[in-house]
């Protein structure tokens, strides 16, 4: 991150972005001093930068929550998000704007949603931009319109001037609230339209709502002219999982091309939907891959046990996710909130709190059951111009080799391992075999198994004190999960992650619908201080870490790769990449 102190230094970024994006001189020159008047509270300097993400999103100071618009307009990825301006706690909350040409570089622009109306007095809370059929983007958020209990009701805002590409102003109709909770619903339970997509002359969204006691429901709702809404009688889906907050439903291709679809575009023999909610009680985002009708206003999950034994597209501290279409390069793209693991009483100390995972790229496996994940190829161009490597070195059991050459406090590792045989692999616990968190607690990093664990220790400390496993276990498959092929289970093991006592530190963990029968697997781990983004087997099992080492910071952090496994593995080819820093990185 650059830390950009004062008024002076924030507009320059904006006249440096704006420089960057060809602007012309009357046009920059108007937006310099502009932001410099919009920048008198910027800090001089940001707390605890041993700890500060250097290449993942956040502001320079205060409380992040969920992603909530990301779109594309005009040239420009906009990116607004749940931000507390007074502080490192949630409350507060308004709707925080920034803008980026490439999804790397970002400033940060004028508040674009606070509360201004009586159906947002007490909060601007999540929602999702929508472009309509004329061009015009639309914001639909949910408001909170009473104090004595979070009575939702769901508004709508549009540009003020929507040939500005940089969309900083926005405008709230008089006819707010477009969508109060009618016939029975529980209006406390009852947020976070999502992107809303066009067929049959109708507009339709959904809603996240629940229904009696512990039923997750999406509704839908449906209108002409994106003003006025009816709410479709039976719900797109639900199911006993308990409140489904910042729902989202997405078509992709089954063919595995990696091309997205637009949002508008409707199920096929060659198209399936993802249907994703975040769960409040646990506090994780999950989906199922299936087939939405619209014409009954259904979904059907292609696994009719889908809803009970979800995919997560992380298996870590990721959440409240969103989505959109980027039509310029014809992907989908994915965005995800990750929380503090330390105490509120840190976050108020080091002035700051929440950061964004890196934007993912996200298109369905060949297979059809699962969605696959990949860092969006602009983060390449912060890799340093000449990487570290291994190749073809054999790990034995109880080794580790360090990785030298670069600071790996900010690093992106890829490396590819080999297994020449699986005949050790240890039997699977059938008690064990749908719970991969309870597994990874139980057989960590530390303990010895037949094949592996393997992997990587990273933000790890020159005695090893502290230390972070990013590592993958194979079983023999266990009699109740219908498989013969060999299971293969991935962690991140944070458990002596830091010295510090006062931390949240639980171990993660996925099992990798891989054929690790043909002897390899994969893995790339993006470093950022505080933050491990880790994507297995091409990005098939993905899970994020928040930790906070004392001693292995900066350059005192180190790399190696490990086995604790019996049997050899080897390391075919590791390359290794110092992360430099975004030429701008201005949150809120």
């Amino acid at each position: 991150m650059v830390v950009l102190g004062g008024r002076v230094a924030w507009a320059c970024s904006v006249l440096l972005l704006l420089q960057l994006a060809g602007a012309s001189h009357v046009v920059y020159e108007t937006h310099l001093l502009e932001a410099e008047a919009a920048a008198a509270d910027v800090p001089p300097s940001i707390l605890d930068p041993e700890l500060s993400t250097g290449y993942h999103f956040r502001p320079i100071k205060n409380w992040i929550n969920d992603p909530n618009a990301p779109m594309f307009y005009k040239g420009w990825y906009h990116f607004f998000y749940q931000y507390n301006p007074k502080g490192a706690v949630w409350g507060n909350i308004v709707w925080a704007h920034s803008v980026s040409r490439d999804l790397i570089n970002w400033v940060a622009l004028e508040t674009a949603i606070q509360p201004s109306i009586k159906s947002d007095k007490y909060g601007c809370w999540s929602g999702s931009a929508t472009i309509l059929r004329d061009g015009t983007p639309a914001i639909m958020y949910t408001g909170i319109d009473r104090g004595d209990i979070n009575y939702e009701v769901q508004n709508i805002a549009f540009p003020k001037n929507k040939s500005d590409p940089l969309l900083r102003e926005w405008v709230k109709p008089k006819s707010n609230p477009i969508i109060v909770p009618e016939g029975g619903i529980n209006a406390t339970q009852f947020r976070d339209p999502t992107t809303a997509w066009y067929a049959d002359g109708h507009w339709r969204l959904l809603i996240g709502a629940l229904s009696g006691a512990s039923r997750g429901v999406a509704y839908v709702y449906r209108s002409r002219d994106f003003m006025r809404w009816t709410r479709v009688r039976k719900p797109l889906h639900s199911a006993p999982t308990g409140m489904w907050e910042c729902p989202d439903l997405y078509p992709v291709t089954v063919d595995g091309r990696q091309n997205g679809l637009d949002t508008s575009v409707t199920s096929s023999p060659k198209v399936k939907h993802v249907l994703k909610n975040s769960l409040d009680l646990r506090r994780y985002d999950y989906y199922t891959v299936g087939t939405y009708d619209r014409k009954t206003e259904r979904y059907v999950p292609d696994n009719p046990a889908g809803d009970e034994h979800h995919l997560r597209y992380d298996y870590g501290n990721f959440y409240a996710s969103k989505t959109f279409y980027d039509p310029v390069k014809r992907r989908r793209i994915l965005w995800g909130w990750a929380n503090e693991s330390d105490t509120a009483v840190d976050d108020v100390a080091k002035g700051w709190a929440g950061i964004q995972a890196i934007p993912r790229k996200v298109w369905l496996d060949p297979s059809g059951r699962q969605l696959m994940q990949w860092p969006v190829e602009e983060l390449e161009a912060l890799r340093a111009k000449k990487p570290v490597s291994l190749k073809d070195r054999v790990v034995k059991r109880g080794e580790h080799v360090e990785v030298t050459g670069l600071r790996s406090s900010q690093a992106d590792v890829e490396v590819s391992f080999e297994v020449p045989s699986l005949e050790g692999a240890e039997a699977l616990d059938p008690a064990l075999a749908n719970d991969a968190q309870k597994l990874c607690s139980v057989r960590g990093a530390d303990v010895e198994g037949g094949v592996g664990p393997f992997g990587l220790w990273v933000l790890a400390s020159s005695k090893l004190e502290e230390k972070t496993a990013v590592f993958f276990r194979v079983f023999k498959a266990a009699r109740n999960i219908n498989s013969t092929k060999p299971v293969v289970l991935m962690c991140s093991d944070p458990t002596t992650s830091s010295l510090n006592p006062n931390l949240y530190k639980p171990t993660f963990a996925g099992f990798v619908d891989t054929d690790i029968a043909k002897g390899k697997i994969s893995l790339r781990s993006l470093i950022d201080r505080s933050v491990i983004e880790s994507f297995g087997a091409g990005g098939r099992t993905c899970i994020l870490s928040r930790v906070y080492p004392t001693l292995a910071l900066g350059k005192n952090a180190h790399l190696h790769v490990f086995n604790n496994g019996k049997a050899d593995i080897k390391v075919s080819q590791l390359t290794a990449w110092e992360m430099k820093k975004p030429a701008l990185m201005n949150g809120a």
